[in-house]
């Protein structure tokens, strides 16, 4: 595809991104308020999860999701496993990735697309690869290749070479097919993994550094788009772009 056709498409798919994402919210409110409200009986205030993640280019904007867990803690003051701190509503919610709902939001801002790689950490900027760094080259997104062929479950060498195989693949056509495998799988609760990803078994290639401290403090920063530290060094950065508080409540799953 050559550049202009590929720029045009870039610009229809934002097109469609912002319909989608303003569809999704009104025709969804309702749903969004059930959930809420489920949320809130739960686990109380705050509602949403809020979390600084790297966006297109590597810039880190605010991410939102229901919160799932229980803010429980050991005696060294660290987050216990997910799997503890899981509760039943939170695990319904992700089943069906209910949880997910208010990154709509993020959509509609231009922090996210409906399709993209999703959004990781910001730990793992200056760890990747030139060619792994190359999922940062379009926006991140609620749904995506690695997610329709195994979420969380892959390791994170495959993860990332499909991100980077969107970024070569992309087109609006992929983009359907995507979104098509999403809304049948989703509703079947085939995507479902559990109390979320362990890092320690799928990271193959040492991208987490043991904590996610970089990103605990941004969170609470309250960091938005284009603000923030670049803790990256320069052979990691992205690529040019082909396009034209409860920090810790999802400690281990990095999507």
């Amino acid at each position: 595809m050559d550049g202009k056709k590929k720029g045009l498409q870039f610009a229809i798919k934002r097109l469609l991104d912002i319909l989608g994402a303003a569809g999704g919210l009104v025709l969804l409110s309702p749903l969004l308020a059930v959930v809420a409200v489920l949320v809130w009986r739960d686990l109380g205030r705050p509602i949403l999860f809020r979390q600084v993640r790297p966006g297109r280019d590597g810039r880190p904007f605010t991410m939102y999701k229901f919160r799932t867990m229980r803010d429980i803690r050991d005696g060294r003051g660290q987050p216990l496993p997910d799997a503890e701190r899981l509760t039943p509503i939170g695990r319904f919610l992700r089943r069906f990735s209910l949880d997910e709902l208010p990154e709509l939001w993020n959509v509609l801002r231009g922090d996210m697309s409906l399709v993209g790689p999703r959004p990781l950490l910001m730990e793992y900027l200056p760890r990747y690869t030139r060619e792994q760094s190359r999922r940062h080259e379009v926006r991140p997104g609620i749904t995506g290749l690695a997610q329709v062929q195994g979420r969380n479950a892959l390791p994170f060498s495959k993860r990332l070479a499909l991100d980077v195989e969107y970024v070569d693949r992309f087109s609006l056509w992929l983009d359907a097919k995507i979104l098509w495998w999403t809304l049948v799988r989703v509703p079947l609760g085939t995507l479902f993994d559990g109390a979320g990803q362990d890092v320690r078994v799928v990271d193959d290639v040492g991208l987490h550094p043991g904590d996610e401290r970089l990103t605990w403090e941004l969170s609470q920063a309250g960091v938005g788009p284009g603000q923030g530290p670049d803790r990256s060094p320069s052979c990691s950065q992205p690529a040019p772009s082909s396009e034209p508080p409860y920090p810790d409540e999802e400690r281990s799953r990095a999507a």
